[in-house]
């Protein structure tokens, strides 16, 4: 009776084991990814994931997760955790990604805090790239943020950093093909 047993549950197990495995290697496609999940992911083809707006037939303001031509060298198939997202003080709901936001000392506080910049490696990367293309090292914005940060925000300024959206074509200073360094110890 257990032979009979084993065998019926064998099928079961092999089915189950199937699952695990196929979600295991499940590719993250940006289309595929509900918007709030989007923003601040990586698909599996190594390019980010933005979300944008479109409008509906009915003329509603839609959301959708979409794949950019940016492409990050070592978090492919990534999805950022809700308490990275919580410590950088970044929002998932976030359409387009401009460097603007290097210029808002709380928000450059909390990208260069030890929580941010030392645990959240994607979002990391990602502003380095944007100050990077605004000619700002983000490891020296980060030090003068700590030691002195209306000198931080002047520097920023001073080098040229102007407002403006930041779209992901690959010529845009979204692409900057310069990689962030390990995060230094804070």
């Amino acid at each position: 009776m257990a032979l009979i047993s084993s065998c019926k549950l064998l099928p079961l197990a092999l089915f189950l084991s199937s699952l695990f495995l196929h979600a295991a290697l499940a590719e993250i496609i940006c289309e595929n990814l509900p918007k709030d999940l989007c923003a601040f992911s990586v698909a599996s083809s190594g390019k980010r994931c933005l979300l944008e707006t479109y409008q509906s037939g009915g003329g509603a303001v839609e959301y959708q997760c979409r794949t950019s031509e940016v492409v990050v060298e070592r978090m492919a198939g990534y999805i950022e955790s809700d308490e990275c997202v919580k410590a950088c003080g970044v929002d998932r709901n976030s359409v387009g990604i401009s460097s603007d936001t290097l210029l808002e000392p709380q928000f450059t506080a909390r990208l260069c805090s030890r929580e941010c910049y030392r645990s959240c490696p994607n979002i990391v990367d990602l502003y380095f790239n944007l100050a990077a293309g605004e000619g700002v090292f983000l490891p020296d914005l980060c030090e003068a943020q700590r030691t002195n940060p209306h000198r931080a925000m002047l520097e920023l300024l001073s080098s040229g950093a102007a407002p403006g959206a930041v779209s992901s074509a690959p010529s845009t200073s979204a692409s900057v093909d310069a990689a962030a360094p390990s995060p230094a110890p804070m």
